[in-house]
Formats: structure tokens, sequence, C-alpha cells
């Protein structure tokens, strides 16, 4: 039978971006962190899951590849990566000029914003938690509720996870006014800031709000305006070898599709009660 020279065109176009997965070719080894829920978490049983996993999944399903998922601590995910331990990050990783200089990037497949939780027993004026700032435009209204976090937290003891764009940020915005705490893990500095160690953290207001609906979450609440941009880069991508470059050009065609039919919204929607899926890539 021969096929029509329009379907022959499609498919051919349609291989090029999603090709057949060659025979024997090796099972894709994504690392995740497993302890920053919802983007990746570790069950009782010790199953990785979250939105990451589902979004790994996804991609490998689209250019047709087996994958798996192995845990690995944050603070050596991308040396680890870099050595060939595994062959991608997607850990709610984002995506910055510092890290790039190791590293490759996909397009971003999530966005997201960072804020600060504060023990309640402080008593401290919180601001408008519901402000939204850019740190890569800053004005005066965005100055202002900078200067309110600084002079409130001035003299606190503050968590974050080691090697975070959240540290970045804390030691170039408030390093001088706070006393840094630097994690391994964020369950660690939940622990901590439960236990009052600490004063507060900052970290992905996502983790944060599922930790604030526990009962040892109880104990904090946000404060200061939602944080973005900046030393936090365009968004969460996923992290390769800087010479996989024809795995990058699959993840990024499978990203682009996923957004554009609507299936990273739905799993943001599943995982994050909001759609964080990459307004750019829509």
């Amino acid at each position: 039978m021969r096929i029509p020279f329009a379907t022959a065109v499609l498919l051919a176009s349609f291989m090029s971006v999603f090709p057949v997965r060659a025979e024997g070719e090796r099972p894709l080894s994504i690392a995740t962190e497993g302890a920053s829920p919802p983007w990746d978490g570790t069950d009782a049983n010790g199953e990785l899951y979250g939105y990451d996993v589902d979004v790994g999944r996804e991609l490998c399903r689209r250019i047709n590849i087996k994958c798996s998922f192995v845990a690995q601590d944050w603070d050596g995910i991308i040396p680890a990566l870099v050595v060939g331990k595994f062959d991608v990050i997607m850990s709610g990783m984002a995506i910055t000029e510092k890290r790039k200089q190791s590293i490759a990037f996909s397009v971003p497949y999530a966005g997201g914003f960072n804020q600060f939780v504060v023990r309640k027993e402080l008593g401290l004026d919180a601001g408008d938690t519901k402000q939204k700032v850019n740190l890569s435009t800053v004005g005066d209204k965005e100055r202002a509720a900078i200067e309110h976090v600084k002079s409130t937290l001035s003299g606190k003891a503050i968590g974050v996870l080691r090697s975070s764009n959240s540290e970045a940020v804390l030691k170039d915005l408030f390093g001088d006014v706070v006393t840094i705490r630097s994690y391994d893990s964020l369950d660690n500095l939940k622990l901590d800031l439960a236990a009052g160690r600490v004063d507060g953290g900052l970290a992905d207001f996502f983790t944060w709000r599922d930790f604030l609906e526990t009962p040892a979450g109880s104990i904090a609440v946000f404060f200061g305006p939602e944080l973005k941009g900046g030393l936090w880069g365009p968004g969460v991508g996923a992290g390769m070898r800087k010479d996989d470059t024809a795995l990058l050009a699959k993840f990024n065609a499978a990203i682009d599709a996923a957004a554009k039919d609507g299936t990273l919204t739905a799993l943001s929607i599943k995982w994050f009660k909001t759609d964080i899926a990459p307004a750019i890539a829509k």
C-alpha cells in the first residue's frame, strides 16, 4: 500500500521530533531530591512521587524512551549529574545563569515563586503576603516591601536549603540583618522550625503551603511578599549535561507539546491546586 505524500511528510516530521527508541537503548535515569513535596517526595514505601516525577514520566512517554527515577541529595545533585551518575535532573530546579555554567537546561516546565514563613509566636507584622515581587524588575513598591521584610526580620535566625537559589537570595538581600542557617534538606529545616530552633525560613511557596497544613507546620505562617525572578531565574527546567544536545532537543519538543495540549496544566493542578505551567510555552 502506498502512503500518500502528505501523510509521509507528516510522519517524517513527527518522527524527527519524537523518534522511535532504538532497540537496546538504555533507560534514562532521572534524579530528584525526593524531599520537597509537592514537587517531589518519598512515600512510606520509599517510592518517589510528585509533579517532577509525573512530568518526567510523561516526557519519557512522549519521546518513547524508558526512564527510571532515583533519589539524590540536593547539595550534590549537579556534581552527580556531571560525572554521569544519572542523565537528567528534575527536582524543581530553577534555571539560573550560575547553574548554566555547569549544565544545560530544557525550556521551563513550571513556574512558581518563593516566600518566607515565620513562627506565629513571634507576632511579626507579615505585611501583604499576596503582593508579588519580581526581583528582576524592582520598583519603589517592591523596594518598600523588601525593606519591610529586612526591618521586621532583623536579628532573626532564618533557615534555608543549602546550595539553593533561596540561599543565594537570602545572602544577597537579607544577609546583613538575619542569621542564616543552611540545611542539607527541607525536612530538617521544617523540623528545626517546628522545634523553635529557627525563627523562620525561605523556600518554595508550594512546599511551605503543604507543610503549613500539617500539625507540625501549624506553628508557622507566611510572611512577606511572593518572590520570584532575579537569582531564581525564569522558571523550573530539566537539567542535563552540556554535551547531551540530542536529548535536550527531545525534551524541549516534548515539554512544548505537553504545555500546548494542556498536560502540564492538568498535572500542575493535580499537585499544586493551581496552574503553574509555563506561560511562555503555551
